[in-house]
């Protein structure tokens, strides 16, 4: 039996075997949320799938990406102008947002976010740092906020709501050492958001308590059945996710589930699975600067060395779409006659062979960590590992956990040989998938834990973005994916079909591929 039908056979037994309890009453008003918890819940710091479920309820920005395909919308600014030059922008703020301790949120709380994200230097802070000094943020008024880029920067607008905005007053009373609240605040909450954290009951990764704010400026009137208490209670292995929501422990899921765990949903009562397409690309990452990485034939070998139209069909029965590129390629900028890497394991041994003959360590051992909480990624790690084996590559799969992997990716030397990851939506631009993978200015980001350079691809990837009407922002964009794919630093696998298991209780989830529908505030609890 080959390694594909083997993990399909297994994912089959495991979903016959495990037969779904039936589900429970939940608690009135209670939605219990499965989904992961960030490192810390500093939204100025971590930037990552569970903050954008934490941030989207705790927190408020300037805009908001809405529904899907997603639309940028006003939430805490009315509206927003910008110069003809493209350099100055200011946004009008509504005049009744308060934060959690009942202050109002003002343009200058805005100026100190975007400071402090500056500051800091981490999260959200890449999409800003070439482009806005600290001063040139300002308060003309109470409820103007003026940015004065240094140059033009086409995906500045779009970036925005990736900024929280935070509570001076707060954070000011909880500085040590100039840190700028940040020790406090990654167990606090210093938002204005529909949600606020109740601090006494939080666990890091294992528990985060959000009680609905009655005072948010949006008000409830339009959802009396939102829910008045969200509990996040994250568990470590997706098998035993699932088996929650069977058994009504969890109201939700995260949006990452494997095939074998949706149809074990599927044949539940009392519980559905919500499928909505996105645009998340799975990504195996290769360390480009350490060998054999640094070899292009050798990482030619192990692109022709995935199965993609097995693992997509066999394991993910179709739950995803080949997406060959580090772009999705439903949005602008993906260029249609990209030459994907097809699975040829002749190729690849060719292309090994080649690496070999050049020098390249083909030849030890090499280890890909997977996030042990995901079981897709073990899935995919070890069709890999067989295939590979195939042809003489000897891959070691080591568990690991999403906050330790991107904590060793800020330096080169402590980045794994490869890793599996997801680029979700945190904006909608270019910039947020290529952009920020591949110019070579992001290293030390996980984005761009490749450490990959190009100085042709930097070139483009910066004249991209520094031109504003999106006609000539398409064409440097597809030129520099094309080079990205050519240089085969990563294995792009699939665009995302996003899946996540609810109790029937759970209506009118909200989606968009910005925060895969995690704002808790537009759910409608039927108890």
């Amino acid at each position: 039996m080959s390694a594909l039908k083997a993990l399909a056979s297994a994912a089959a037994v495991i979903g016959a075997l495990m037969l779904p309890p039936q589900v429970h009453a939940a608690q009135p008003g209670v939605l219990v949320s499965g989904n992961t918890l960030p490192g810390n819940l500093d939204p100025h710091q971590i930037f990552d799938v569970p903050m954008q479920h934490y941030s989207l309820n705790v927190y408020d920005n300037l805009y908001r990406y809405e529904d899907n395909p997603p639309e940028l919308k006003p939430w805490l600014a009315e509206s927003y102008t910008v110069s003809p030059d493209g350099l100055t922008y200011e946004f009008k703020l509504h005049h009744d947002a308060k934060f959690h301790d009942g202050s109002e949120v003002t343009a200058q709380d805005v100026v100190y976010s975007f400071k402090r994200v500056l500051a800091l230097g981490k999260g959200p802070s890449g999409a800003f740092r070439p482009v806005l000094k600290p001063d040139n943020v300002t308060a003309p008024d109470k409820y103007t906020v003026r940015f004065v880029l240094t140059h033009a920067y086409a995906p500045f607008l779009s970036a925005i709501p990736i900024v929280m905005v935070v509570n001076p007053r707060v954070l000011k009373a909880h500085e040590t050492n100039n840190d700028w609240g940040a020790g406090w605040l990654g167990s606090n909450d210093a938002g204005s958001g529909a949600y606020t954290l109740d601090p006494s009951t939080y666990r890091p990764l294992e528990r985060a308590d959000l009680k609905q704010n009655p005072e948010h400026f949006l008000g409830w009137s339009d959802n009396p059945q939102a829910p008045k208490e969200v509990q996040v209670l994250p568990t470590r292995e997706t098998s035993t996710r699932v088996m929650a929501l069977l058994k009504g422990a969890v109201d939700i899921t995260d949006t990452y589930l494997p095939t074998d765990q949706v149809e074990r949903i599927q044949k539940a009562k009392g519980v559905h699975v919500e499928k909505h397409t996105s645009m998340r690309i799975f990504v195996l990452k290769m360390n480009n600067s350490k060998p054999p990485f640094d070899n292009i034939n050798a990482r030619k070998c192990f692109a022709h060395a995935f199965n993609y139209d097995g693992f997509i069909t066999e394991i993910l029965k179709g739950y995803a779409v080949r997406n060959p590129a580090p772009i999705p390629n439903t949005l602008w900028g993906y260029p249609k006659d990209v030459v994907s890497y097809d699975y040829d394991l002749k190729k690849a041994k060719a292309y090994c062979d080649k690496a070999k003959a050049e020098g390249a360590p083909i030849g030890r051992r090499i280890e890909i960590h997977i996030n042990t909480q995901l079981e897709q990624t073990n899935q995919a790690a070890q069709l890999f590992q067989s295939d590979l084996a195939q042809i003489g590559v000897n891959l070691k799969i080591v568990g690991d956990t999403w906050s330790n992997m991107t904590t060793n990716t800020a330096k080169a030397d402590t980045t794994p040989d490869m890793w599996t990851t997801w680029v979700s939506t945190y904006f909608v631009d270019p910039e947020n998938w290529v952009g920020q993978m591949y110019d070579s200015q992001f290293q030390g980001t996980w984005k761009a834990s490749a450490w990959y350079k190009n100085p042709k691809v930097d070139e483009l990837l910066r004249k991209a973005r520094s031109v504003t009407a999106q006609n000539e922002r398409q064409p440097p964009y597809e030129e520099a994916t094309r080079m990205v794919v050519a240089d085969s630093p990563d294995i792009w696998i699939y665009n995302t079909v996003e899946l996540r298991g609810a109790t029937d209780r759970v209506q009118n989830l909200r989606f968009s591929p910005v925060g895969s529908g995690d704002e808790m505030r537009w759910i409608k609890l039927a108890d």
